[in-house]
């Protein structure tokens, strides 16, 4: 067992001045044991459809799949095949699992002042108890506690979902996907473990491997997809299966939120050309945008909540693309806007009541310029939480201090962690409860909102919020 040595600040995130830190501490305790609500994540069903399942080693389990962390080494010079990381070609990469944490043991130091840095540490002292700092010289004494921890049954992927106490969690799915692991989770009572329907790899024309993702979701949907009228039909009956499985959400990624409606022979026209291979200029933008009024349209009908992930380019570094794949840590925020690009599916369903739009961006310039008015005004628009590159208590802070004088409150969707890191999931809403908590002291201290308001903010923030704009209740 390692000597405890250091445990986590109690002060963390919290404001110096003491009126504030005293008022973020009384509502953090107010909301610190509520349950986890996680309507957005990318945790794989798999791992809690097997009763038997477990983590793997230390290694495969904080760093081969989080490209937080590797993302992070590659900066500094650190081979993705020397992180044991998968290649696309086959190439040979370390293997040795121990070699490779004690290379990020030695380089721990880089994630200081980092969200990762952050949760790193939260997840190895409050859910193994390592109480010592990792680095070069205790690295291999830490792999072979965490190695043994991992073997017990209370640290299995089941045991530790309950101990987490989360109330409710959502994968996200290909529109081909099955939900065989969902179906099974069911069937064992499993029904707070919902999906989320993600059609990108199939409504993105210019998505790697269209051609075999839409041969995918014609072997689900069991039967061909020759035209564009049979290619959403196939999607209205998986977006039906889905929410027959408990799905209350939709996902779709892109560049922009270009949006714009095609007459039904355009759109025809452009799948056509999209199955011969023969796309023109501008066909999968114009698609693309033309998709996302369909999904409002559907979203209205069948009632799922829609969201919208937009300023990313992805896959930044051809050559590691080529090498290693998507999502490899290349992926880099761009400008981007709103008010123009999302007018023509707002004019078609923005004051629709039975249509509900959760926005992120990452483009931080359209938060009170742009995001914070839209959802200030369109009855159908909430803002999701600080995305990715700005879930950090920075990016928080900033999203507190941009958006909440024009949206309000209760125009934002809570919180959601947008991992696939499963162990990190307490520690990502421990550090939005944190900051949340911070900045309600901070309005609480200059005389904005009373105390009693402080504290149902707190509770709306760390998880009314995401029940009600989820439709998790």
């Amino acid at each position: 067992m390692l000597t405890k040595k250091r445990s986590l600040s109690s002060d963390r995130c919290f404001d110096s001045e003491p009126i504030q830190r005293q008022l973020a501490h009384q509502f953090f305790d107010s909301i610190s044991a509520l349950p986890l609500i996680c309507p957005h994540g990318h945790v794989d069903p798999a791992l809690l459809a097997n009763p038997a399942a477990r983590f793997g080693s230390p290694t495969e389990l904080f760093i081969i799949p989080d490209h937080y962390i590797f993302r992070m080494l590659y900066s500094r010079g650190i081979p993705l095949q020397a992180l044991g990381i998968p290649t696309s070609d086959g190439s040979l990469i370390e293997t040795n699992h121990r070699k490779i944490w004690q290379l990020f043991a030695e380089n721990f130091y880089l994630f200081r002042g980092t969200p990762s840095g952050l949760w790193l540490k939260d997840e190895l002292y409050n859910v193994f108890g390592v109480d010592e700092p990792l680095n070069s010289r205790n690295a291999a004494d830490i792999y072979d506690y965490l190695e043994e921890q991992l073997t017990l049954p209370e640290f299995s992927p089941r045991a530790l979902f309950k101990s987490f106490n989360i109330e409710v969690l959502c994968t996200t799915d290909a529109a081909s996907d099955t939900l065989e692991h969902h179906q099974s989770l069911h069937q064992e009572g499993f029904t707070h473990i919902k999906p989320t329907f993600r059609p990108d790899a199939v409504v993105n024309l210019d998505a790697p491997g269209w051609r075999e993702n839409l041969a995918k979701l014609e072997s689900t949907v069991d039967w061909e997809i020759s035209t564009y009228a049979s290619f959403v039909q196939a999607l209205e009956e998986r977006r039906a299966f889905f929410k027959k499985m408990g799905a209350t959400a939709t996902d779709q990624s892109a560049a922009t939120p270009y949006t714009m409606r095609l007459c039904d022979q355009e759109a025809e026209a452009i799948f056509a050309r999209a199955l011969a291979g023969k796309l023109n200029p501008g066909d999968a933008q114009r698609f693309i945008g033309h998709m996302f009024v369909e999904m409002a349209r559907m979203s209205v009908e069948d009632g799922l909540v829609m969201q919208m992930h937009c300023g990313i380019a992805r896959n930044h570094n051809p050559a590691l693309f080529e090498r290693f794949g998507a999502d490899k840590g290349a992926d880099m925020p761009v400008q981007i806007e709103w008010t123009e690009n999302l007018r023509p599916l707002l004019e078609a369903y923005g004051n629709n009541r039975n249509f509900h739009l959760i926005l992120f961006g990452l483009d931080e310039s359209t938060y009170s310029r742009e995001l914070a008015p839209l959802a200030g005004h369109y009855p159908a628009i909430l803002l999701g939480p600080p995305w990715w590159f700005h879930d950090s208590v920075n990016g928080m802070e900033r999203y507190f201090d941009q958006v909440m004088e024009t949206a309000g409150l209760y125009n934002t969707a809570g919180f959601n962690d947008d991992t696939r890191a499963f162990v990190s999931i307490p520690a990502r809403h421990t550090v939005w409860r944190r900051v949340a908590c911070n900045w309600l002291a901070g309005l609480v201290a200059r005389g904005l909102v009373e105390e009693e308001e402080g504290y149902e903010m707190a509770g709306a923030l760390a998880y009314d919020l995401a029940k009600v704009a989820y439709k998790l209740d």
